[in-house]
């Protein structure tokens, strides 16, 4: 077989599965969902994570600036465990299950040869003691022991080698496009800023295309390209950038990437982030001015004399130059 006929043979094999998503029952990759759970190690029922307040409090987590509520998702996107995903793939608003990841699968297998000794100087003094969290060399670990000048630093994930047993249910599906796009910047950061969808009018540069019936020598140099400004209408998401949000690493780091993400999953064309500054209760430049020594007419003269410098001379330059 040619390389053109498997490549045909995968193509029309890829026209056949997006059929078969499009004709399925139930809810598929791509939808936005949300969905409430609660995870536990399977062998001990340590609290991996929960949306649920109640359980929050039970465990002694509610008091970490965490919002507990369902999350929206979008199913096929990996932002839950694969084997959560793929049960909820075919289900319905509504529907609840139990789903066992596997060690490997969740935060994987307990590697021996990632705990390691190091130097205590490696590390900072507020940070020498057993199940501190540090960073030695890049990599993040716990101190498992420290004894003198060495500590013995685990750096495989604290959750490494537990199956994680997820109860979930199906909230809801997430139609509404501002909720969607809500959801994904809480998941990116942790915190869902106020934003909005407005269609705006905007002007924008467009090529010309050329004259077909103008003809060209093949001596001749290519025509510069012309532009046009036309008005187009675009759909723009609008993000208020509040201090906490303009200080979060995540968006520090990931702005662009995170706005083109919002950009695809949600549908619109822009993202436009407002900054607020708001008054500071009276206090402008002409008060930060009167804090720093006054510049006002009555204080002039007083400057003048502390700099020792002759006021009418001054004026006497300045009349001059207009002469």
């Amino acid at each position: 077989m040619t390389e053109e006929q498997e490549a045909e043979l995968e193509e029309q094999a890829d026209d056949v599965d997006a059929e078969g998503d499009e004709n399925a029952d139930g809810l598929q990759h791509g939808d936005f969902v949300e969905i409430e759970y609660t995870a536990y190690t399977a062998e001990d029922d340590q609290l991996v994570d929960t949306t649920d307040p109640e359980v929050a409090e039970e465990e002694g987590v509610d008091d970490q600036g965490q919002e507990f509520k369902p999350r929206t998702i979008i199913l096929g996107e990996g932002h839950i465990f694969e084997g959560v995903e793929e049960a909820i793939v075919g289900s319905e608003p509504g529907d609840s299950g139990t789903v066992t990841i596997d060690a490997e699968d969740a935060f994987g297998e307990y590697d021996p040869d990632d705990v390691q000794t190091v130097s205590a100087e490696k590390i900072d003094e507020d940070d020498r003691y057993p199940g501190a969290n540090v960073q030695i060399d890049g990599q993040q670990g716990y101190i498992s022991t420290i004894i003198g000048g060495r500590a013995r630093v685990d750096f495989n994930h604290p959750l490494a080698g537990e199956d994680v047993e997820y109860e979930y249910t199906v909230a809801d599906t997430v139609e509404d496009r501002e909720q969607q796009a809500s959801g994904l910047f809480e998941m990116y950061l942790g915190m869902e800023p106020d934003l909005w969808i407005e269609t705006d009018e905007v002007e924008e540069e467009v090529p010309v295309e050329p004259d077909e019936d103008e003809d060209e020598d093949e001596d001749d140099e290519p025509a510069e390209p012309e532009f046009e400004t036309e008005t187009v209408e675009k759909e723009t998401l609008y993000l208020e950038a509040t201090p906490q949000m303009t200080m979060n690493q995540q968006w520090m780091m990931g702005k662009q990437q995170i706005g083109q993400d919002v950009i695809e999953k949600v549908g619109v064309d822009r993202v436009i982030v407002q900054e607020v500054i708001d008054g500071m209760g009276g206090m402008g430049m002409g008060g930060m001015m009167g804090g720093m020594g006054g510049m006002g007419g009555g204080d002039i003269e007083e400057a003048l004399e502390d700099a020792d410098v002759d006021a009418d001379e001054i004026v006497e330059e300045l009349e001059g130059a207009e002469e």
